[in-house]
């Protein structure tokens, strides 16, 4: 008999009812209580018992749902340990004084009308040298964060701009997962697809640099009382920490680690190892309180200030960090996995994607089809190399039959699952973007532009094909009419 997870005979109505759950319970409780975590979770939950229901009617038990989300959680537990290894990082980059002295140098070298653009340009740079989004927008990222808190500054705009850089990187660096899964999802070689993507990379990126850089020349990165936040904030943390370049030593150990391909949790482990003694030797911080550090991250009260002396925003700018900072994001991630799961065992997935093969009928119709596929399944199984694979195992035989060659599919597949991630609330790697900067998904969203770029232009250049010839390439080498 046909796993249920593998038929593709549940009426497609049936299919979209856990979705329609999900959508209306986030959209009913947004207006009873406004946007929150618990909302997400309880959404996910109602979704999943929706979707458990239906497999349930199908001949599918607990055991077989629990099956599937636990395999989904064993597939992303690398991400996982990484987004814990963060939590203590930040805490412990508090404690040695590595993120204070970022601060102080960023208000004084970065110009605060410019500080969007240069959170987009700096991530996107490394970002590209490390091939990894977390690790970018974990370290860097979370620099320019703290930066613009200081200044006084919205922070929507920057962690638009972290998210944006970040996953530059990671759609193009030949160093990231992503990159390399989507290829291999595709059966294309790696770097002829890096360069495929450059069609609907490089417009993006100037698109977002170019609106990044008019933000800050119209003043929605600050006020006037910016600089007077700013010299408070500089001299408050000058006061509290030693701000010596020895400070910097988890931060050169992080990226090197990272950029010489180093397991990503065992590299920030280790950097914040050497920042807990760092704290301990150079900033004279207890021993005892390195230990608190770890699970319940950096506490203002540990320099033996008084929080009422300080600046009214510096406490929340130092109070960060520790394996408990990241107990709701796991509650998450355990939550979209048995939604997935659920999905999976209950055939609606393959159900879905049935309904979207059988919608195409031409090149832009495809190219849809596979944007559709990519975000409706990553919002699905919030794992991006898994729906990368499936995407690109189902789609194949349509590109080939059409005459397309596999770069158009390896970078539709890019365009939707990688970039459309970090912009869906419930998926792990927004949970992780938006724990990590401290900024909600719903609020960056509409300032990840690369992110929302991606996808416009690939369906532009599908549209446009056939009269300019640019950007979609046949197996021949010439563009499809």
């Amino acid at each position: 008999m046909t796993p249920a997870s593998k038929r593709t005979d549940l009426p497609l109505v049936l299919a979209l009812i856990p979705l329609a759950v999900l959508l209306t319970a986030i959209a009913g409780g947004v207006a009873l209580s406004g946007f929150g975590g618990e909302i997400l979770i309880v959404a996910m939950a109602l979704a999943a018992l929706c979707a458990g229901l239906i497999a349930y009617s199908r001949g599918a038990g607990w055991e077989a749902i629990q099956t599937a989300a636990g395999a989904k959680i064993a597939d992303v537990l690398p991400a996982i340990l990484i987004l814990l290894s963060i939590g203590v990082l930040l805490g412990a980059w508090m404690f040695s004084g590595t993120i204070p002295l970022m601060v102080v140098t960023g208000i004084a070298l970065i110009d605060p009308g410019y500080i969007v653009l240069t959170a987009f340009i700096g991530t996107a740079l490394m970002s590209i040298m490390t091939g990894t989004s977390w690790g970018s927008a974990g370290t860097l990222g979370v620099a320019f964060i703290a930066t613009a808190e200081a200044m006084g500054l919205p922070l929507a705009p920057v962690a638009g701009a972290v998210v944006s850089g970040a996953y530059f990187g990671d759609k193009l660096s030949p160093l990231s997962d992503t990159t390399n899964v989507a290829a291999i999802a595709a059966h294309v070689p790696v770097f002829s697809h890096i360069r495929h993507m450059l069609w609907t990379a490089i417009p993006s990126f100037i698109l977002a640099g170019l609106v990044y850089a008019l933000a800050g020349l119209f003043g929605s990165g600050g006020d006037a009382a910016t600089p007077e936040t700013a010299a408070a904030t500089s001299a408050a943390l000058a006061g509290l920490f030693r701000l010596d370049a020895f400070a910097l030593l988890p931060v050169a150990l992080a990226i090197g680690g990272i950029a010489f391909r180093q397991p990503p949790a065992l590299v920030i482990l280790a950097s914040s190892a050497l920042a807990l003694v760092l704290g301990v030797a150079a900033q004279g911080w207890a021993a005892g309180d390195a230990v608190r550090v770890v699970m319940g991250g950096f506490d203002v009260s540990m320099t033996g200030t008084a929080p009422d002396t300080l600046p009214a925003a510096l406490p929340g700018l130092l109070n960060r960090g520790g394996l408990a900072s990241m107990g709701q994001t796991l509650i998450f991630i355990i939550t979209a996995f048995v939604l997935a799961g659920a999905m999976e065992t209950s055939g609606a997935l393959a159900r879905l994607m049935q309904a979207l093969l059988s919608a195409v009928r031409s090149t832009f119709s495809l190219v849809a089809a596979t944007l559709a596929a990519g975000a409706t399944f990553v919002a699905i199984t919030s794992h991006a190399g898994v729906t990368a694979l499936i995407v690109g195992e189902l789609f194949r035989p349509a590109y080939r039959d059409r005459g397309l060659s596999g770069e158009n599919l390896s970078r539709s597949i890019e365009d939707s699952v990688t970039l459309v991630e970090p912009l869906l609330p419930w998926t792990v790697s927004a949970l992780f973007m938006a724990t990590t900067l401290g900024v909600p998904t719903l609020a960056y969203a509409p300032w990840a532009l690369f992110c929302l770029g991606g996808p416009v232009f690939s369906l532009l250049i599908a549209a446009l094909a056939g009269r300019t010839g640019w950007g979609i390439r046949s197996r021949r080498g010439t563009a499809p009419q």
